[in-house]
């Protein structure tokens, strides 16, 4: 099976369907802070940033804080992908239930929104450190959300880190960076998905309610665990083919850890990670009511475009896009090539005037990973066939720096112009959907260079907690920052989002830095960093 490249595609497919559906859990909440900072009465929680911050970073706490992506990576090593794989799913999903429960009006009034409010408002320990995952005065729904997005965070991390070492399974030897491109291609389209569906589910019916749009990642998330379930049988059939034993029968010693750690290319590349992605993930959990503050929007009131059709339509066009985008990319005729691009580019801009004339914020940062789905196959197959991924990673933070300090400083600059602030946000959005094509496309597939193949789980295991420092940091540090610089508002589309943009752009700066530190050691000792990974 793994020698036909029909089946190492289905089983790919697989893999990037469900964690499609885990990226829109993931972000679920995130178009709709403005909603959720309304008072109960009409329809929010009554959250503010802090509390929004605060259960948003909650994702990873059990990962950092509990080093239960440390005991993932050993699961994962011990027990194998499939096993690893429908445990993760099974996770996801109870934790996104109980997310579900508390932001639903029958927790309002319970016995359980009692009991949150007068407990958890002091961790021992983690309350004098300064990384208590509650605090007193947050909202009873925000904690118990906060303890059902933990479970998911468990969940989602050891899908992500069980879909690598599937793939490296599935490929190893092959085109390792094109597949993992276009597992996190389409994967991010859950992003969009997240972006333009959740609101619409959240005011379904002409009222709001945001349990609606976290019913709707409950159900996704039932999908994903059936993908890993087909996914077990059909890795359980490529084993029984090649005689080869799972993972499990090759025995994880603590020393593996040692031996990972001990390795200066694994550090520069996690420290690269944790850098970068906690500029984009966290960002994008406020990404839309950055959007809100900074742009002119008149929002459509009537006819199609106040519609609920208007959102399939819409839907259906990004699709357009990413489908004309992503098969480009594999069309071997140079007619149909440019015929497919030429439509997703026209598809595109179709999708932004519509964007334009919904006046919605969600809408707008929805394009952000259309132009990662077109290009993150190419750059996969140009990191498999001519290498240079410490490069592409320095590129890509560079660009994560500009777009930061346009949203910062230029986007401002466009607020009572609606076209022209519309116009800069589309194409920053865009550029910044491009950043984050560069670094994965390049990052994840070094890691199989850096260590020993029996380790590789444990390896992305320590990636991915190193990582996750940083998105229980951030999403927590970015609403402290709005609070604190925006006293005494309580308009929700009236935040200055300059400091925290300037904090995101350091970020950048920092995984720029390292970037360059990376390619020299990798010049210097030789780890096959800029080298392809098809030997001809």
């Amino acid at each position: 099976m793994r020698d036909n490249a029909t089946f190492r595609w289905i089983a790919l497919l697989l893999l990037a369907l469900a964690m499609f559906c885990s990226y829109i859990f993931m972000d679920i909440l995130s178009p709709i802070k403005d909603l959720m900072m309304l008072p109960i009465e009409e329809g929010g929680r009554g959250w503010d940033s802090t509390a929004f911050g605060t259960m948003q970073g909650a994702e990873t706490f059990l990962n950092v804080f509990v080093f239960f992506l440390i005991f993932a990576g050993i699961i994962l090593d011990k027990m194998g992908v499939r096993f690893t794989a429908v445990l993760s799913g099974v996770v996801m999903l109870v934790g996104a239930l109980i997310e579900w429960y508390a932001v639903s009006d029958a927790f309002i009034g319970s016995s359980a929104e009692t009991w949150f409010t007068n407990n958890l408002n002091y961790i021992p320990g983690f309350e004098e450190i300064g990384v208590a995952p509650f605090y007193r005065g947050m909202p009873a729904s925000a904690k118990l959300a906060a303890l059902g997005f933990m479970l998911f965070g468990c969940g989602t991390e050891m899908g992500g880190i069980t879909v690598s070492r599937g793939i490296v399974k599935w490929f190893k030897g092959r085109d390792t960076a094109l597949a993992m491109g276009s597992e996190m291609a389409l994967a991010r389209l859950g992003v969009a998905t997240c972006m333009i569906f959740s609101p619409y589910f959240a005011k379904l019916g002409g009222s709001i309610h945001v349990d609606k749009s976290v019913a709707f990642g409950v159900i996704l998330l039932c999908i994903a665990l059936i993908m890993f379930v087909v996914y077990f049988f059909m890795d359980k059939k490529l084993d029984a083919q090649t005689g080869e034993a799972e993972e499990k029968d090759d025995p994880f010693k603590v020393s593996d850890i040692g031996k990972i750690l001990s390795s200066l290319g694994f550090w520069l590349v996690a420290l690269l990670c944790v850098l970068y992605y906690s500029a984009i993930f966290p960002f994008q959990k406020y990404a839309v009511n950055m959007l809100q503050c900074n742009l002119t929007l008149t929002e459509a009131t009537e006819g199609f475009w106040a519609s609920n059709s208007v959102t399939i339509v819409q839907y259906i066009i990004m699709l357009v896009v990413a489908i004309c985008a992503f098969a480009s990319n594999f069309s071997k005729k140079k007619g149909l090539k440019y015929g497919l691009m030429g439509l997703a580019v026209v598809a595109l801009v179709v999708y932004c005037w519509m964007g334009y004339k919904r006046g919605t914020a969600e809408t707008i940062f929805a394009v952000f990973p259309l132009l990662a789905v077109a290009i993150t196959p190419i750059l996969g197959n140009y990191v498999d066939h001519k290498g240079k991924a410490a490069s592409m990673l320095m590129i890509g933070s560079l660009l994560l720096i500009v777009c930061h300090l346009t949203f910062a400083f230029v986007l401002p600059m466009f607020k009572g112009n609606a076209i022209g602030g519309i116009i800069v946000a589309y194409v920053t959005i865009l550029v910044l959907g491009a950043s984050f094509s560069l670094v994965p496309a390049a990052l994840w597939p070094s890691v199989p260079k850096l260590v020993d193949e029996k380790i590789i789980g444990s390896a992305y295991a320590l990636i991915f907690w190193i990582q996750n420092i940083g998105l229980w940091l951030f999403p927590l540090l970015i609403g402290k920052v709005l609070d604190k610089t925006n006293p005494g508002v309580t308009d929700p589309t009236a935040f200055d989002y300059t400091w925290p943009l300037v904090m995101l752009a350091c970020l950048g700066i920092a995984a720029f830095a390292i970037g360059i530190y990376l390619k020299a050691v990798d010049k210097k000792k030789h780890l096959g960093l800029e080298e392809p990974n098809i030997k001809d």
